[in-house]
């Protein structure tokens, strides 16, 4: 099935939201999705200026189930994209997990304004910390609420506490690796109180970029908001049907950790799939490496590499799923 694709944009306290809309060929009504994309600058397609490439999963997976007959809808944050550096002044101590609540919002009303959509049959599909604020959006709906749920690379532990256990990784066979912990977690707890955060010099580069970046005013107070949230919590909240794709070869959230955390929550009573493909990375994309010879500074570079494809078992789950909601 080929597809077609337009450029749509709404308006999120004046400031821009702008994204791509993909359809089907044929008559509709047909089954929605929106996606909602991982942390800091990563646009509409996954991609980042953090990362080089531009084989990005988000556009792989839109393009992908479109052909399977899904409408999608994907977009930059005000703060991701072509205009990132235009916007972002204007951001400054406004970015919060209700502006990027809004954003969502806004994207729901986009597809469900649109008369090839069948609303009863809207989904969402997320990376990484896209899973919060799917999940607070669905808490939160009075209307429009998404028929189902699926969260990819999805931590199942709060953003501070996933941080901490990479960092401490990277820490474990550096000298004095114990002191360095010691002074992040002293450095964070200023930071969860409101006080200022001067890194020490000593720090490794990594450590130290990051608490800049949570102290900067441009991701205040939305960087000590999502410190603290708790997405196994909010997952247990939700009663609608949930699919949670974790590849286990992503090192960045951790399929033991972060889907036990999940998996325990969804025990709860929710109505949650699991899926845990044997080959997958954080982006979804297959990974022949064996995990324990993965580093993430390597990876990381490799994720957007021209030539490399969709895990065809992430891939092949998600349709399944997404068709048989679809089907109810």
């Amino acid at each position: 099935m080929t597809l077609t694709s337009e450029e749509v944009a709404w308006d999120v306290d004046g400031i821009a939201v702008r994204g791509t809309l993909t359809r089907p060929l044929g008559t509709g009504p047909h089954p929605g999705i929106v996606f909602v994309a991982g942390s800091g600058p990563t646009d509409r397609d996954w991609c980042s200026p953090l990362l080089s490439g531009t084989n990005c999963s988000g556009r792989l997976l839109a393009e992908g189930l479109t052909r399977e007959g899904f409408m999608t809808l994907r977009y930059d944050k005000r703060a991701a994209g072509p205009h990132a550096q235009e916007n972002v002044p204007r951001l400054v101590g406004r970015i919060s997990m209700q502006s990027h609540l809004d954003e969502l919002r806004g994207a729901v009303d986009i597809l469900c304004s649109d008369g090839d959509l069948d609303p009863a049959r809207l989904f969402v599909l997320t990376s990484s910390e896209g899973a919060i604020h799917a999940l607070h959006y669905q808490l939160q709906a009075t209307d429009r609420r998404f028929a189902g749920l699926v969260l990819t690379g999805a931590p199942g532990r709060s953003i501070g506490q996933v941080a901490r256990s990479q960092l401490l990784a990277q820490t474990a066979n550096l000298e004095g690796g114990d002191l360095l912990m010691n002074e992040y977690d002293a450095a964070i707890a200023a930071f969860m109180a409101g006080e200022p955060v001067t890194p020490d010099p000593s720090l490794p580069e990594g450590m130290r970029v990051l608490l800049l970046s949570l102290t900067s005013p441009v991701n205040l107070p939305f960087s000590r908001e999502l410190w603290s949230s708790d997405p196994a919590a909010l997952l247990a909240k939700v009663v609608e049907p949930v699919l949670v794709v974790i590849g286990k070869k992503d090192i960045q959230a951790d399929w033991q950790a972060d889907g036990g955390a999940l998996e325990h929550a969804a025990a709860r009573g929710g109505n949650v799939t699991f899926a845990y493909p044997s080959d997958a990375d954080h982006v979804l994309k297959h990974e022949e490496k064996p995990r324990d010879a993965l580093v993430a500074a390597d990876v990381g570079a490799r994720y957007n590499s021209e030539g490399r494809r969709l895990d065809p078992e992430a891939f092949g789950v998600i349709v399944d799923w997404l068709t048989g909601q679809a089907r109810q």
